[in-house]
């Protein structure tokens, strides 16, 4: 990105008559160019790779030049992906003009997103131990130097405001912000269930650390996250999950039946404590219905592979099954999940064969930037709506019995019709969630991370000018102003939940525009997405290969319950829009019968 740097020499020739900090802290390279502080007070910016020359990284080549001024502004893009529906129905319908779109959209994505990877929360310079230590998280920008005059660089007051004052005058909830997009809460409950098999911070080591033993989709969440929770997990018979039947229908098994460490309070019973892959999902009833509805999903697609595979053993059921629903929560995660929080015209496409001509990576590690922008806690609303019922945050945390009282499909009903919050805009955050958020403050604060200024620019958007650009709202620029000084030394996250919102959208510019990169990456980066795996033998042939590519989030839910399938999606349906209570079962099952056109597998009854 080109940018005038009047600004930055004067900041670099400051620091240098004060002899304050490195002459790295005020940033002098620009676009993307990285600083290395030499004797004294002098610096060089290695430009290598840029497209840019000069001593700041500031002067295009020709061909950088060119790209800069005739590419679209990100907002420009999204507005053109948003709007024109009629033109891009027409084009969601030839083939190659789609694929071709999808190709740049995951290209241009994952390319944002360096790999291997270069820096952690303790090396602000390429190293061995920061690439090869899978304990950390890994950074996308190195950390602001610790001598540097302010806690931003060389901009913004001496020190950062008061959490708690911070999170109180511009992050908690006044009243409701519903959704414009009309997010649901089945959506709100699948980010948090689909994130927590990467995002697992090891809070004993620091917030820089992660206890995943793999940074990406391998649904760890559902079978646990090494072979000892995995092995207590598995019914070891015909490759399934162990499960327990109440009122005929399949749920996970108890805790005490299974060995399996979850965290429940003390007051909960024994009876109610279930068991799944993740130890904390016994947190809401939303995790665990996501839990129960892959539990029935695995178990089911085993009488699939075993039917078509009778002289499989145990073990290759289970690994085949597992590789089926790692396929299969992609193509959901894209199709379904990024498509809806897009608002894009444009049809997403889940095909790991547009990336086999292109240079891609198949790896990838979960950056700790990315952890930190999921925490989308505007989701949650004030309180739960299910059946004719409402619970508050007191009684819908930890009480399992929601799970099993109303039933699966009827929480997927009522989270379906229920509107999530708004995320971006500001005073959104629920009271009862306002400490997780003052948590990822102190957490980013803990690391380091550089402004929200400085990551727009790595992620190519232009640097906002002022609070009020930054915000769209007087009165909360004048208050950010105050706390913060100068609008280069706004921290990433209240940044993040402060940035005016996209016209009747959920997020701000800078959500989305970091957000995917890091999620393209994660999912396209996957194993079974490369060319040695993508293909029908990897997923038991044709069978299971179909079971991938046909998956989709309503299926998902009608082939795992009984009776009628209530409606499942990401959107608030319209209450006047067709199909907005059930979709009918008998065609629910009909269309997976496309699976194996010769074996229906039925449902056992004692398991659902």
């Amino acid at each position: 990105m080109i940018r005038s740097i009047p600004i930055l020499l004067l900041l670099h020739l400051a620091l240098v008559l004060c002899g304050e900090g490195s002459p790295c802290c005020s940033e002098p390279c620009e676009n993307r160019g990285v600083c290395t502080a030499l004797r004294g007070d002098d610096y060089e910016c290695d430009c290598t790779g840029t497209g840019f020359y000069g001593q700041n990284c500031t002067t295009p080549e020709l061909f950088t030049w060119l790209k800069v001024h005739l590419k679209p502004a990100p907002n420009t893009v999204h507005y053109i992906l948003t709007h024109f529906k009629g033109l891009w129905n027409i084009i969601n319908k030839i083939s190659f003009l789609r694929d071709s779109i999808m190709r740049y959209v995951l290209t241009s994505r994952s390319h944002l997103i360096e790999s291997p990877p270069t820096y952690n929360a303790d090396y602000g310079y390429k190293n061995w131990e920061a690439y090869s230590n899978l304990t950390y998280y890994t950074r996308t920008l190195p950390p602001v130097p610790l001598d540097c005059p302010t806690p931003m660089g060389v901009v913004g007051k001496k020190e950062l405001p008061d959490v708690k004052l911070l999170a109180e005058k511009l992050l908690l909830r006044r009243h409701f912000i519903p959704d414009p997009q009309h997010t649901s809460l089945m959506f709100a409950f699948f980010a948090q269930h689909f994130t927590h098999q990467f995002f697992k911070s090891d809070m004993k080591k620091g917030p820089a650390f992660t206890r995943a033993l793999n940074h990406g989709v391998d649904l760890s969440h559902v079978y646990g996250e090494d072979l000892q929770r995995q092995h207590k997990l598995r019914l070891f018979k015909g490759g399934k999950l162990k499960y327990k039947v109440v009122d005929g229908e399949v749920y996970p098994p108890l805790a005490s039946e299974v060995g399996v460490e979850m965290h429940y309070p003390p007051h909960i019973p024994e009876s109610q404590r279930f068991a799944v892959g993740h130890e904390a999902f016994g947190l809401v009833p939303g995790l665990l219905m996501y839990a129960t509805i892959w539990l029935r999903e695995h178990n089911r697609v085993c009488d699939v592979l075993y039917t078509a595979h009778p002289d499989w053993d145990d073990e290759r059921l289970f690994q085949t099954s597992r590789l089926i629903l790692i396929g299969e929560t992609i193509k959901i995660v894209i199709e379904d999940y990024v498509q809806h929080l897009s608002g894009y015209h444009f049809k997403l496409k889940f095909d790991p064969t547009l990336l086999f001509n292109s240079q891609f990576q198949y790896q990838n590690r979960i950056s700790s930037e990315f952890n930190t922008l999921y925490h989308w806690h505007p989701l949650m609303p004030d309180t739960f709506h299910i059946d004719e019922e409402v619970y508050s945050y007191k009684q819908f945390v930890y009480n399992t019995s929601i799970l099993t009282n109303h039933g699966i499909n009827h929480l997927v009903e009522s989270f379906t019709k229920q509107i999530a919050g708004r995320v971006a805009g500001g005073r959104n955050v629920p009271p009862a969630v306002l400490m997780v958020s003052m948590k990822a403050i102190e957490n980013s604060r803990q690391m380091r991370y550089q402004s929200l200024n400085a990551y727009r620019k790595r992620f190519n958007m232009k640097p906002y000018s002022s609070f009020e650009d930054l915000t769209g709202d007087t009165e909360m620029a004048a208050e950010l102003e105050e706390m913060y000084g100068h609008v280069d030394a706004v921290e990433l996250y209240p940044g993040l939940l402060i940035e005016k919102p996209r016209p009747n959208t959920i997020f701000g510019e800078t959500m989305v525009e970091m957000g995917a990169p890091y999620s393209l990456k994660g999912l396209m980066g996957n194993p079974i997405c490369s060319p040695e795996y993508w293909k029908p033998s990897t997923f038991g042939g044709q069978v299971g290969f179909q079971i991938v590519n046909s998956a989709s989030l309503q299926r998902l839910v009608c082939d795992n319950v009984k009776g009628p399938c209530p409606l499942a999606s990401f959107h608030v349906p319209d209450v006047n829009e067709p199909g907005s209570a059930t979709i009918n079962a008998s065609r629910a099952n009909a269309a997976s019968s496309d699976l194996n056109p010769t074996v229906i597998i039925k449902k056992r009854a004692s398991e659902l």
